[in-house]
């Protein structure tokens, strides 16, 4: 019986030869769901929820509205246990892989391609990006900074400003290339300019000496 942790590593081995250019995340909180995997394509976010032969759908209901807010297409990886009612438990637009095991080595087959999913919400697309990758695309499209604006401030005003199109291509390349250590700290440094620590006035040392002498 196959578990997720064995189907991982080759699905997305699996992934690359279907799709080409990618890039995988893992894990990532969406509304109140976790995606297992958030596939980048170009122009595209992918979702995909695997459902090994040791899981249940118990959660899936849920999942698949949290899913449907945040990615283009949306995929689920079954295993062989679930393959004949899969269909039941998952929209028609969302795409299924089957994984069987052969020779004790996953094999993926895709029952059904994932159809664009219309339901998909462009501001949650862009609550996966970082104010820097914000900050990215407004400088691409001469936008003005917002620096004091909040990171919703920013989105509504990208919705606003730019076409559907361009948002979801600049999505796609900022997670493409995102670099986590670079990042990380290009969100310290913007956290620090927006509030200074204010240092606090020195005490006077006349003021210093007069304690130390009524404390003798």
């Amino acid at each position: 019986m196959l578990k997720d942790k064995d189907i991982r590593e080759a699905l997305f081995d699996y992934l690359e030869l279907q799709f080409g250019k990618i890039r995988i995340y893992e894990e990532k909180m969406i509304g109140r769901s976790r995606a297992d995997v958030i596939m980048v394509i170009t122009d595209a976010l992918v979702g995909i929820e695997i459902k090994s032969d040791a899981d249940t759908y118990t959660r899936l209901e849920g999942q698949i509205k949290d899913y449907d807010k945040y990615f283009d297409y949306n995929i689920v990886v079954v295993g062989s246990s679930h393959a004949a009612h899969v269909e039941e438990h998952v929209p028609e637009h969302w795409g299924i892989i089957t994984v069987d095991e052969v020779d004790g080595e996953p094999d993926f087959y895709f029952l059904r391609k994932p159809i664009i999913n219309t339901k998909v919400k462009l501001d949650k697309k862009l609550e996966l990006l970082w104010r820097p990758e914000l900050a990215m695309i407004q400088e691409h499209f001469a936008l003005p900074a917002y620096k004091s604006m909040s990171k919703a401030f920013v989105r509504e005003k990208l919705i606003l400003k730019l076409d559907a199109a361009n948002i979801n291509h600049e999505i796609s390349e900022c997670l493409f290339e995102r670099d986590y250590e670079k990042m990380l700290a290009e969100i310290d440094a913007f956290r620090k300019a927006k509030n200074p620590r204010k240092r606090r006035p020195k005490k006077s040392t006349s003021v210093r000496r007069k304690r130390r002498l009524n404390s003798k």
